[in-house]
């Protein structure tokens, strides 16, 4: 698919739960835009100088999402980019009001199953760690799906090759264009 060039005039922000890709389908959303790619959690580790697992461990969540409202702040007043946030990101009221103002959010959603296969195969989510992946997902689908769903744009992703998603989310967006100019 061919992206609307109009669509490089603003960030976009991919929102949704971890696991979901906003990372990976980041990376290749900016490429197939030919834009920059920022991740929010990266960010916030060069920021700070050290791993998020490392920052929740001796600060906890509460300073970490203090440090991430910041960073992202920080990148929303950046050029136009596709900027992956953290799974928590949007729920914070301010951050959420400065996407909204500065940038298209799409919502990335996907089966909270899927999603628990894929961040159980690893050990670095502080939020997981000796937990059951489902349940944390569960609880959190049930405290962030209230705010995601304010997002501008919402796309069902599934267990495809990422180049569908990407497809899927630039589909999207030139729906949410053409949508806007009516």
């Amino acid at each position: 698919m061919t992206p609307d060039p109009r669509l490089r005039a603003k960030t976009i922000a991919l929102v949704g739960l971890m696991g979901v890709g906003k990372s990976s389908i980041g990376r290749r959303l900016a490429l197939a835009l030919d834009m920059p790619f920022r991740d929010a959690d990266t960010e916030v580790e060069n920021a700070a100088g050290q791993s998020i697992a490392d920052i929740f461990a001796a600060y906890g969540e509460p300073v970490f999402r203090e440090g991430e409202r910041k960073v992202i702040a920080r990148l929303l007043d950046e050029g136009p980019h596709v900027l992956a946030t953290g799974g928590g990101a949007f729920v914070n009221d301010e951050t959420r009001a400065l996407i909204r103002e500065r940038a298209i959010s799409v919502w990335l959603k996907a089966d909270l199953e899927l999603l628990a296969r894929r961040v159980g195969r690893k050990d670095t989510r502080p939020l997981l760690r000796g937990k059951d992946p489902l349940e944390v997902l569960k609880a959190q689908a049930e405290a962030r799906y209230p705010h995601y769903e304010q997002a501008d744009i919402v796309v069902l992703t599934g267990d495809t090759p990422h180049f569908e998603a990407v497809d899927a989310v630039l589909e999207a967006l030139n729906r949410h264009l053409i949508g806007a100019e009516s």
